[in-house]
């Protein structure tokens, strides 16, 4: 079955197809629909026409018609979750939490809504001075590989439940939740035109979306590289833009942290997902005088972690495609000073050997400057350093380009407060770690990690303009 754009309410094919590959066995599960210029043009076209009509309904009507659509993902459930986990390759149990969360996030945006008010100025006892929320219009999504369903709903719940519509590029590799979402949201009732999917490559479908003139606002979740690309894009035409980019988020662990508990985090914040998440807590900083123990505790846990493709539910699934793999594991291979503690490259397993995994690896000792210190691996790698007192856990911490998210391990509360101050992350955790935490938290970065938030209250912020009207009484 090939795998078609969604506009307007209806597939619509493209002359042209490309393979969608599983990551677990290196064969195609299907086609896809190789959408372009004409394609995105169809979709803006078909948004527009819904806008002028979107716009205008009453906050509740929006409120209900997003509860429905989280009402028909949570009916579709299983089945959603099982095309998460062949086109992603992640373990079934975590597709499945995906699915739970891109419904949530349809049932908060539409309780959000419902209470997004403007404000009323005492500008003086002459003037009545009231500012208004209004949608931005149109807004482009491209949206990343990685969590490809609860992405795509991040972005679009909040859009619409502002009054805009919207057209997603999903990425190249993982197009059938969106596309598949786009039509669930036609049987929960939402009007044609509202969400609008174009499948394809990023260099063509995703170019063509962050150029179009009919789009007033864009968002891109993905590599800070295609980021800039975007940013110049809207740049070009004057339109906002939201950026979620790369990390290289820091875990800083003192002394007298609860180890244990801190080794369960920094094992799951670095291999969920095969630590293709932007938020992978993919440095470990520690204490020196606790190096030794925590490390051992860490080891401990990677080398117990089972393998195997998403199906099969084990702990750690494959990379998204045998390109990732060679990435990875040059990024690996070429370390000149880390020690390799366990893992460093493919299993020696011949019945994975068809798929692009990768063990769980920790590399101690890392030089800091070194590539792979600072840059994104998006992979199951865990780079150690140690440091000597808070100067220097911090200089660490804000030693990359990226500034996504920060944990920091203490039981002394004071150190938490100076530090998550000091330390450049869009999101801080104390004594936990959310790799993006919940629904509700504002995410978003600084540096090279992007610009703008999603999330909360905020992402209403960033699909709306604020009107300001003065009446002379």
């Amino acid at each position: 079955m090939t795998t078609q754009s969604f506009i307007d309410g209806a597939s619509v094919p493209s002359p042209t197809q490309y393979d969608n590959i599983d990551p677990a066995t290196g064969r195609s599960i299907g086609a896809v629909a190789r959408g372009g210029a004409d394609e995105v043009d169809q979709a803006v076209a078909a948004a527009r026409r819904a806008y002028a009509r979107w716009r205008k309904t009453a906050p509740a009507q929006r409120s209900d018609a997003l509860g429905a659509i989280a009402d028909v993902i949570d009916g579709h459930r299983e089945r959603l979750a099982l095309l998460e986990c062949e086109d992603t390759g992640k373990p079934l149990s975590q597709a499945r939490t995906d699915i739970i969360v891109a419904a949530r996030y349809f049932r908060f945006y539409a309780h959000a809504i419902d209470s997004y008010y403007g404000q009323s100025i005492p500008l003086g006892e002459d003037l009545h001075v009231y500012t208004r929320r209004e949608p931005l219009g149109v807004t482009g999504h491209i949206i990343a590989w990685n969590y490809p369903m609860q992405l795509l709903s991040r972005a679009v719940a909040p859009a619409i439940a502002a009054g805009n519509t919207v057209v997603v590029k999903p990425a190249d590799e993982t197009p059938r939740t969106a596309t598949e979402l786009a039509r669930l949201a036609i049987e929960a009732g939402l009007p044609a035109g509202v969400v609008n999917v174009v499948t394809g490559i990023g260099a063509e479908a995703g170019a063509a979306l962050a150029a179009n003139p009919g789009v007033d606002a864009l968002g891109f979740i993905g590599s800070t590289r295609i980021g800039s690309e975007i940013a110049h894009a809207a740049a070009e035409r004057v339109v906002p833009v939201v950026l979620e980019l790369g990390g290289k988020s820091p875990q800083i662990v003192f002394a007298d942290a609860d180890l244990p508990r801190a080794a369960d985090f920094i094992t799951k914040a670095i291999l969920q997902n095969a630590g293709q998440t932007c938020s992978a807590g993919s440095r470990l900083l520690v204490e020196a005088v606790v190096h030794d123990e925590l490390l051992d505790l860490v080891l401990e846990r990677f080398r117990r972690v089972s393998i195997g493709p998403g199906i099969a539910d084990r702990e750690l699934g494959p990379l998204i495609s045998r390109k990732q793999q060679q990435r990875v594991t040059g990024l690996v291979s070429g370390n000149a000073t880390g020690e390799i503690l366990c893992g460093g490259g493919p299993p020696e397993d011949d019945e994975l050997g068809d798929g692009a995994y990768f063990s769980p690896t920790v590399i101690d000792a890392v030089d800091p400057a070194s590539e792979i210190a600072q840059q994104e691996i998006f992979g199951p790698v865990l780079t150690v350093n140690s440091f000597h007192d808070e100067q220097e856990a911090v200089e660490l911490a804000n030693g990359t380009e990226y500034a996504l998210l920060a944990a920091l391990w203490t039981r002394d509360l004071s150190r938490a407060h100076r530090l998550a101050a000091d330390v450049l992350a869009g999101q801080v955790y104390v004594n936990t770690y959310g790799a993006g935490g919940g629904v509700e938290l504002p995410f978003g970065g600084f540096k090279k990690s992007g610009y703008g938030r999603e999330k909360g209250y905020e992402a209403l912020d960033a699909v709306t303009a604020t009107k300001t009207v003065v009446v002379a009484l």
